[in-house]
């Protein structure tokens, strides 16, 4: 049955709303991808699955000689997400931002399928997840505690603090050292020490100027660098 004007206007409407949702949720959060692209995914990818499903009706009338498959459309929608949602994540440092919006880019694609296909319950019930994991899982989060990477760098003289003293006093300060890494400069006769570390995350600014302070004393340092 061909599809009716109401059911199409439905469909992308549907779309429309439950994109604009989520968008409304990364741009509160100042993403990359905010309102605007969310919703252009959710709808591109319902006119996608409304576009395949007239292509397939047409071709099953009588008289018709080609078969399109009605898959086919949807695939190049996942398959194109994936460039759009690679361009969301930027590594800052040991930071790395956005795979949340990619993923957000991801499942908007699939409502949008989902809803462009007529399938209004099962995009609903994705939706819902949706909304439940950017709405109410932020909140939940926060009594997670999660581990944090760090990385410290020291410039020491040759005759100053060693790299064994250094991961003793870390580990004191509940500091546990992933990697170390020796650099010697023989002209200036120094070492600079830099350490790959692991804390809890909720330590992150008091640990911070803990560690500064207690190596600030230790003989030899030279320079002190933390990111």
């Amino acid at each position: 049955m061909a599809l009716e004007t109401t059911d199409i206007l439905l469909r992308i409407g549907v779309a429309l709303i439950a994109s604009a949702v989520i968008g409304f949720e990364r741009e509160s959060h100042g993403r990359a991808a905010g309102l605007r692209t969310t919703v252009l995914v959710g709808v591109a990818a319902a006119l996608a699955m409304i576009l395949s499903e007239i292509l397939f009706d047409s071709a099953a009338s009588p008289g018709a000689g080609w078969r399109p498959d009605p898959a086919r459309l949807a695939a190049g929608v996942l398959t194109g997400m994936g460039f759009l949602g690679a361009g969301t994540i930027i590594r800052e440092g040991n930071v790395i931002r956005g795979v949340t919006t990619a993923a957000t880019l991801w499942m908007v694609a699939m409502l949008g399928l989902a809803f462009g296909s007529g399938q209004l319950l099962l995009g609903g019930i994705g939706w819902g997840v949706a909304v439940f994991t950017l709405f109410v899982l932020p909140s939940v989060e926060h009594f997670v505690k999660n581990d944090w990477y760090g990385t410290l760098t020291l410039q020491v003289s040759m005759d100053g603090i060693g790299e064994d003293e250094v991961r003793r006093r870390l580990k004191t300060l509940g500091v546990s050292v992933k990697r170390l890494e020796l650099d010697y400069d023989l002209v200036r006769k120094t070492r600079f020490i830099t350490l790959e570390v692991k804390f809890k995350k909720e330590d992150l600014f008091e640990l911070t100027q803990r560690i500064v302070a207690d190596l600030v004393g230790a003989p030899g340092i030279l320079e002190i660098k933390w990111r």
